[in-house]
């Protein structure tokens, strides 16, 4: 028997496309200066709403920073996390491809770029550390689940490693990088496919 899926209401679509459009404008507004410049009225005027409509969807100026934050790591580790999938039956090319496809979209994103190299004086740092869960442990917690689910044979502690390891590489990659995001990818692969594959059994 076949259970039909909750229909989404009206309501529900309306709400979802005024954030998606918010967001955007956010986005826009950040491809030009940092979130310490920019003000609600300026992301509600780019949105074409009224500063009243943002209000009443986000509160204030910090719950939807944050509200930002969160929607644009779903939105990119939903792409990392598909790369691993993608390669399970191979962990050398699971960590070659999730690596290279954060950096290749890390590259091609500002406003990932700005939050993952946010030095403090661009106004975002607070919202992937004190003001949520810091970026490397919620990423990390993110791709230890993947990496469970591919290969439920890996120690839990092997795959937190792997996952943590592979998080603060990415990260650390972005913000001084050493080569194009395919060759990084591939030297992390070499340096780290030795140990998913000994702790794997395969080694």
């Amino acid at each position: 028997m076949t259970v039909a899926k909750p229909r989404t209401t009206y309501q529900e679509a309306a709400r979802e496309l005024l954030r998606e459009t918010l967001f955007g404008a956010a986005r826009d507004q950040l491809a030009e200066r940092p979130w310490s410049e920019i003000t609600m009225v300026d992301i509600a005027t780019a949105a074409g709403v009224s500063r009243q409509t943002l209000y009443n969807e986000f509160g204030n100026r910090n719950e939807f920073g944050q509200a930002l934050v969160l929607h644009e790591a779903e939105r990119f580790f939903t792409g990392v996390e598909a790369a691993l999938r993608e390669n399970f039956g191979d962990p050398r090319e699971a960590i070659v491809a999730a690596l290279e496809r954060f950096l290749l979209a890390a590259a091609e994103d500002p406003l990932v770029r700005a939050l993952l190299s946010d030095d403090g004086t661009g106004g975002l740092l607070p919202f992937v550390t004190t003001r949520g869960l810091p970026i490397v442990s919620w990423a990390g917690e993110r791709l230890a689940d993947v990496i469970a689910e591919g290969w439920p044979e890996l120690p839990p502690a092997d795959a937190r490693l792997l996952s943590e390891t592979l998080v603060r590489l990415a990260i650390s990659y972005v913000t001084t990088p050493a080569g194009t995001p395919a060759e990084t990818a591939a030297q992390a692969g070499h340096l780290l496919a030795p140990f998913a594959d000994r702790a794997l059994g395969r080694g």
